[in-house]
């Protein structure tokens, strides 16, 4: 299969997923090369997680999947040390990987979270690494954060910072979808729902 058709399959896996949004799939889709980090925008409830699960299952890659809110450390993005007691009474610190180590990251509702816990993305997605107590820890090779934002005028929002819209390669609109995909985006739902019930 040449690199085209893998692509043009990626694409079509992840829109019979994502119903309406074909122009968003074609944007993460130009992005995998390059692992741009894309910034995807648009009311709750329009598929960004969806479209970018999707993604990441046609990959078949390591999903994670961050909820930023309020209260969300930076030691919870990146992980942190903890320490492991021997049975001797010594003990060792032992870095435990947060979920930025996976390949896709969906950062969802970024701007939910201030700003100390948005920059803790900054390095992992300048730099392909994350740094912990002074030690570096490298990313995986197929690294991409798909962050979603919620419109800025919504209660609870921070905006994202100038340096940390400088990481992202797309930002990208999810608009609503047409009457005839969403009765397709309901059908779907329905046989989705059944498929699990059985």
């Amino acid at each position: 299969m040449t690199a085209r058709a893998s692509v043009l399959e990626i694409q079509k896996h992840v829109n019979a997923s994502v119903i309406g949004q074909e122009r968003v799939v074609e944007r993460l889709v130009i992005a995998l090369p390059a692992n741009g980090n894309v910034l995807v925008e648009g009311l709750p409830g329009l598929a960004k997680t969806r479209a970018i699960k999707s993604l990441s299952k046609a990959l078949e890659s390591e999903f994670s999947r961050i909820q930023f809110t309020p209260d969300l450390l930076p030691s919870d993005v990146t992980g942190g040390e903890i320490y492991r007691a021997d049975a001797g009474g010594a003990g060792t610190f032992e870095f435990r990987k947060g979920p930025i180590f996976g390949n896709l990251i969906l950062a969802d509702e970024i701007n939910r979270a201030p700003a100390k816990v948005q920059s803790s993305l900054l390095e992992a997605m300048e730099e392909r690494q994350v740094t912990v107590s002074g030690k570096r820890y490298a990313l995986p090779d197929l690294f991409m954060v798909l962050a979603t934002q919620n419109p800025i005028e919504q209660e609870g929002t921070y905006p994202l910072p100038e340096a940390q819209m400088d990481r992202f390669l797309m930002h990208v609109r999810i608009d609503y979808p047409s009457d005839r995909d969403e009765v397709k985006v309901l059908q779907l739902v329905r046989s989705e729902r059944d498929r699990r019930s059985r």
